[in-house]
């Protein structure tokens, strides 16, 4: 088969079943199976070279390799910036595929409109990268985790700023921890309830998560009843991001909120959607930044 006629690779689908494979595993791409604290805890992964940080479904993307939390650097760096900066992917490394889109102008063919804009449209086509961990190239500077100094928002009350800050209705008391729409207010259980401060921090970015939503918010659809496929569809939205978060304030105790029935409800729904998991990776990342 000549080259140009081979079928090109549906990153969605490849994507979409590597996650749907961790999660029958019982291992959430987002979640790792090992303690980030002893591990030098999360942090969210970023460009050697640049330092942006990555986002969306490459947070998952990168997440479903243990070598930054094994190594406790969330560096990484495409082969050609390694090059270019003289240094070395070492021999046999394996990459990590990253995404992005790139906006393609399709021509409508319509040679009555008032216009060239009214003549197009524009559509996001999905291309891939590769990228190798800190790990994997020879010559990259060791990496310092930042202090409290140069990165504020890692420090231990973050977390309670942000819910404080987003003056969100909080009211503590019972056994469970949930949003109610109706209301627009969060319950948590008392602090003492959970086994340390980050466990319960982790919940209360969830539910915070949830509170986000709202229509006076960023507008998502709450109707879901508990245990509907909508609920679960939320749910694994409020999940991706509160991991999210979590990295970023450097968090390691990161409850996985949800338990099978929702596994159950979110390997359906990719196998029906596969670009299902991009969306809520994105979708996600708008939480975390609100």
């Amino acid at each position: 088969m000549r080259k140009h006629e081979r079928n090109p690779r549906d990153h969605y689908a490849e994507i979409t079943d590597q996650i749907i494979a961790a999660l029958e595993a019982g291992t959430p791409p987002w979640r790792q199976p090992w303690d980030n604290a002893k591990a030098g805890g999360p942090s969210m992964p970023q460009n050697v070279v640049t330092g942006a940080r990555y986002r969306g479904i490459n947070v998952l993307t990168l997440g479903m390799s243990p070598l930054a939390f094994m190594t406790s650097d969330p560096r990484w760096a495409t082969y050609k910036q390694a090059q270019d900066r003289g240094w070395q992917v070492k021999k046999g490394s394996r990459g990590v595929t990253g995404f992005f889109y790139k906006r393609v102008e399709v021509d409508r063919g319509d040679d009555d409109a008032q216009d060239a804009n009214e003549g197009s449209k524009w559509f996001p086509l999905l291309r891939s990268f590769t990228l190798f961990h800190a790990s994997q190239i020879d010559g990259v500077p060791a990496y310092t985790p930042p202090g409290i100094e140069e990165a504020p928002w890692r420090a231990p009350e973050s977390a309670e700023s942000i819910a404080r800050n987003s003056r969100a209705d909080i009211r503590i008391g019972g056994e469970r921890a949930f949003y109610s729409p109706a209301t627009d207010h969060i319950q948590m259980p008392p602090q003492s309830a959970f086994r340390s401060a980050a466990a319960w921090a982790s919940v209360q970015l969830h539910e915070l998560s949830h509170w986000s939503g709202s229509g006076t918010r960023l507008n998502r659809d709450l109707s879901g009843n508990f245990g509907s496929a909508n609920y679960a569809r939320e749910e694994l939205r409020a999940e991706i991001a509160q991991v999210m978060i979590c990295a970023e304030l450097g968090i390691p105790d990161c409850d996985f909120t949800n338990g099978a029935a929702y596994v159950a409800h979110w390997v359906s729904k990719l196998r029906d959607d596969k670009k299902e998991i991009f969306r809520a990776a994105a979708e996600a990342q708008r939480i975390a930044e609100f």
